[in-house]
C-alpha cells in the first residue's frame, strides 16, 4: 500500500498539511515527498512494490500534470504497448500509464481502460482542476472533505482529514470526481450486474475457474516479494492453490491463531502440506489482542464489531509478516463471502431476496471486509492483493440466476467449490469444509475474551447511560459500546463514516440476532468439519 494527500485550492497552511500527512507515513515507509504548487499540493508516502528504483517514486509529473496513485493496475503491460508509440515512460511503475491514458481519453476514458486496484488525484494545470478516481470495489481507500475556505481535500485515510470543520467523507467506489464540475460520477457499479447467466453448472465452474485463476495470477506481478494469508478455509485456500499452480516455486503462506485454542491453524497446516508452501504460523497471546486493541481501532476508523473482531488476528499477523520476513505484498481472500454467501443466506426467503442481499453487501463491502483487509495490512507497512474482488470475476458472478447460488447443495458456496472440484487443488476436506467465521477462526477465546473485557468496563446502568449519547448506529451491547468509544476518542463526531452494524438480515427468520458471529445461527453446525459426501447433490441447471 501507499498513502497520500492531494489538496487543490484551500487555505490551509504547508505546515498543516505536512502534520497531517505524516498520520498516514505507515501505509508507505520507504520513501516521502512532499510536492507543493500554487494550485495543488500533494504528499506521498512511497510502499515500493513496482520498479524499486527512485524513478518509481511519487508524484509524476509531465506536461503540467501531476499525479499520485496509491494502487496496482494490472493490464499495465498492454496499456504500455499502446501508449509507447505517444509517450516516453520514465519508470517501471504500472501508474505512470494513467498520464498518457489521461491526455489522451480524459477522466472518463481513463477510468474506463483501467483493470485493477486503484485510488487516485491527478492534477491538471490547463484545466486548473483536480480529478480523482476509486476502483470499482473501492479496494484501495479515499476520503475526501471540502472545507469551510473553499477547496478540496483527498486523502488516503480519514484520520488525515479529522477536526477540519467539516464532515469527513468516503469516496464512492467505481466514481470519479471532475473538478471541472465538482461531481462525482460513476463508471461501474458492479451490484448492479444482471443477473442472466444460466445453463449447465459444470459449465458455470469452468467459467469461475477461469477467471479466478486469470485473477490470481494478475496479481502475483511484483518486484517485491509476495506472501499469501492462509486461514484453513475455502477462500483463501483456494487462492493459495491456483498461486501454487501458477509458480515456479514454493509460495509462502501464513496463518494466525490465539494461542490457547486456535482453530483453522490446523487447516491451515493441512493446506500448506498439501501445497508445498513455506508456512509460517503465528500465535498471538491474551496480553497482545488486549493491548493491541486501542490501536487498532484507530487504524481501522471504525466501530463496527464484526471488523474489529476479524481484524484482531489480521492485524498482528501482519504485524509479524512485516518485523519478521522481507514479505512486501499479500494476497488474501476477502470478498467471496458477499458474492457466493454467508451462512445467514441459507436462509434467504426467495432467489430475488439472495441476490438483492449479495448486491447490498458488494455496495457496501468497502466499508466492512475491504477495509478491514486494508487497515490490518497497510498499518504494518504492507500491501494486500485481493483476488476474489476482479472486476470480471465479480461481475460474473453477480450475473449468474441467483437461484443457483443459493445453498440448495447441502453446503454454502456450492458453485465456487465445484468449479475446483477437478484437478486436485485441494483436499477434498477442505475443499468442502464448512465455514467457520474469520473472527471465529482465529480461536472462539478471541471473541469471548472481548466481551468479557466489555463486560467488566460497564455496570448495566453506565452502559445505558453511555450508549443513550449516541443517535446514529447506536451501540446495542457492552462490547459495541465498548468499540465506540474508543473510535470516537480518536473521531470524534464522524460515526457516519460507517453507515450501520454488519449483521445478518433481521427480517429473515433465524436472522434476528444480537451477534453478529455465524456462530449464533442455527445452521453453523461444527466448525472445522467436513461434511460426508451425501451434501453433493447431482449437477443440473
Amino acid at each position: 500500500m501507499c498513502g497520500f494527500l492531494a489538496e487543490s485550492k484551500t487555505q490551509l497552511s504547508d505546515q498543516e498539511l505536512l502534520d497531517r500527512g505524516q498520520r498516514i507515513q505507515h501505509r508507505g515507509p520507504d520513501q516521502t515527498v512532499s510536492m507543493f504548487e500554487a494550485d495543488a499540493r500533494f504528499i506521498f508516502h512511497r510502499l515500493s512494490i513496482m520498479d524499486l528504483s527512485d524513478s518509481g517514486q511519487q508524484p509524476f509529473q509531465y506536461q503540467g500534470i501531476t499525479l499520485v496513485c496509491n494502487g496496482e493496475i494490472y493490464n499495465d503491460p498492454e496499456l504500455r504497448a499502446v501508449l509507447s508509440d505517444s509517450y516516453e515512460f520514465k519508470s517501471g511503475s504500472d501508474c505512470e500509464s494513467l498520464i498518457p491514458l489521461y491526455q489522451q481519453l480524459g477522466i472518463a476514458g481513463l477510468v474506463d481502460q483501467l483493470d485493477g486496484e486503484y485510488a487516485f488525484a491527478l492534477y491538471d494545470q490547463k484545466k486548473q482542476a483536480m480529478f480523482a478516481a476509486r476502483d470499482p470495489m473501492g479496494i484501495r481507500p479515499l476520503f475526501y472533505c471540502t472545507p469551510s475556505g473553499g477547496g478540496i481535500v483527498f486523502a488516503s485515510e480519514a484520520k488525515v482529514l479529522t477536526k477540519l470543520d467539516t464532515e469527513v467523507i468516503p469516496f464512492p467506489p467505481g466514481h470519479y470526481y471532475d473538478g471541472t464540475q465538482d461531481r462525482f460520477i460513476p463508471f461501474m457499479k458492479l451490484w448492479e450486474s444482471p443477473a442472466d447467466v444460466s445453463g449447465q453448472l459444470e459449465d458455470i465452474g469452468a467459467q469461475i475457474n477461469q477467471l479466478l485463476t486469470r485473477a490470481v495470477e494478475k496479481r502475483l506481478r511484483s518486484d517485491a516479494p509476495v506472501g499469501f494469508l492462509l486461514s484453513g478455509g475455502l477462500d483463501s485456500s483456494l487462492v493459495c492453490a491456483i498461486a501454487a499452480r501458477l509458480s515456479d516455486q514454493p509460495i509462502t503462506t501464513f496463518s494466525v491463531g490465539i494461542e490457547d485454542g486456535p482453530i483453522d491453524t490446523h487447516y491451515a497446516r493441512q493446506v500448506a502440506e498439501y501445497l508445498g508452501s513455506e508456512h509460517h504460523e503465528y500465535l498471538f497471546t491474551k496480553k497482545e489482542m488486549l493491548a493491541h486493541l486501542h490501536e487498532l481501532i484507530y487504524h481501522l476508523e471504525t466501530w463496527d464489531i464484526t471488523t474489529v473482531r476479524a481484524s484482531m488476528g489480521m492485524s498482528l499477523l501482519c504485524r509479524y509478516i512485516r518485523q519478521e520476513t522481507p514479505i512486501k505484498v499479500v494476497l488474501t481472500g476477502e470478498v467471496s463471502d458477499e458474492i457466493f454467501g454467508y451462512k445467514y443466506t441459507d436462509y434467504a426467503p426467495s432467489a430475488q431476496a439472495f441476490q438483492d442481499e449479495a448486491a447490498k453487501r458488494v455496495k457496501e463491502l468497502y466499508v466492512y471486509d475491504v477495509l478491514r483487509a486494508d487497515r490490518c495490512i497497510s498499518m504494518h507497512g504492507l500491501e494486500a492483493r485481493v483476488p476474489f474482488s476482479d472486476s470480471d470475476f465479480v461481475s460474473y458472478v453477480m450475473s449468474i440466476e441467483p437461484s443457483l447460488k443459493m445453498n440448495s447443495y447441502g453446503i454454502g458456496k456450492y458453485l465456487l467449490r465445484m468449479a475446483f472440484e477437478a484437478g486436485d487443488y485441494l483436499p477434498k476436506e477442505i475443499l468442502y469444509r464448512q465455514k467457520a467465521a474469520f473472527s471465529d477462526a482465529v480461536g472462539h477465546s478471541m471473541v469471548d475474551l472481548l466481551k468479557e473485557l466489555a463486560k467488566q468496563s460497564y455496570s448495566d446502568e453506565a452502559f445505558e447511560l453511555a450508549r443513550s449519547k449516541y443517535d446514529h448506529a447506536k451501540p446495542f451491547t457492552k462490547e459495541s459500546l465498548l468499540y465506540r468509544e474508543i473510535f470516537e476518542s480518536h473521531f470524534s463526531g464522524q460515526a457516519k463514516l460507517i453507515p450501520d452494524f454488519w449483521m445478518p438480515n433481521k427480517t429473515w427468520e433465524n436472522c434476528d440476532v444480537d451477534d453478529p458471529s455465524a456462530r449464533v445461527l442455527p445452521n453453523y453446525g461444527a466448525s472445522g468439519t467436513a461434511p460426508s459426501a451425501s451434501h453433493k447433490k447431482e449437477q443440473s441447471a
